[in-house]
């Protein structure tokens, strides 16, 4: 199940709507895309071919399309996490350090679990996200990622240049362009 864990309180919140509605004040994005047009081959599958990532993307064309129109995106992509990726756990600690990034973070998950920990006026606020969340972390929210107890996710990533973007780990950087 979706949901906020405020750090300093420890208090929760797992309606949807209630979700969404306190991260907007922040400039997150949050919705519910659901994944029950997927096959199940597709959703459960952590080797996709290019074949299949590009029908997971085609089955949620319409919703890309109108997100990037809104924000400017131009391209997507698939990326999974699993005990079969290679070099998990390199890949796990660099998540982990606290970083913000130039261009916004755009997540779809299609299945599995992770947590986005965000700091919003100077409180770390957790948005567990499960199978049919988006997120989108505005550029130059300070952030980081953890898979949950499930060890896996696979989600549709959407940028604005193809090359992606690079974390910015130094707290003290500005998020522009050149960086």
């Amino acid at each position: 199940m979706p949901k906020l864990v405020f750090k300093s309180t420890g208090r929760t919140v797992e309606d949807p709507q209630e979700i969404k509605s306190f991260l907007e004040k922040y400039g997150v994005l949050y919705d519910r895309w659901g994944v029950e047009r997927l096959p199940k081959h597709l959703i459960e599958n952590y080797e996709l071919t290019e074949e299949e990532q590009q029908q997971i993307i085609d089955a949620y064309k319409e919703e890309l399309e109108k997100l990037k129109k809104e924000k400017g995106y131009i391209t997507e992509d698939i990326v999974v996490l699993s005990e079969k990726t290679p070099n998990l756990e390199g890949l796990l600690e660099k998540f982990k350090k606290e970083h913000h990034h130039t261009d916004d973070e755009v997540r779809f998950v299609v299945h599995g679990s992770g947590v986005f920990p965000l700091k919003l006026d100077g409180e770390v606020v957790e948005v567990w996200v499960e199978a049919g969340d988006l997120i989108v972390v505005p550029a130059g929210t300070r952030h980081w990622f953890e898979l949950d107890e499930n060890r896996k996710i696979k989600c549709i990533r959407v940028f604005k240049t193809p090359e992606g973007w690079e974390a910015i780990y130094d707290e003290n950087n500005r998020a522009t362009m050149n960086d």
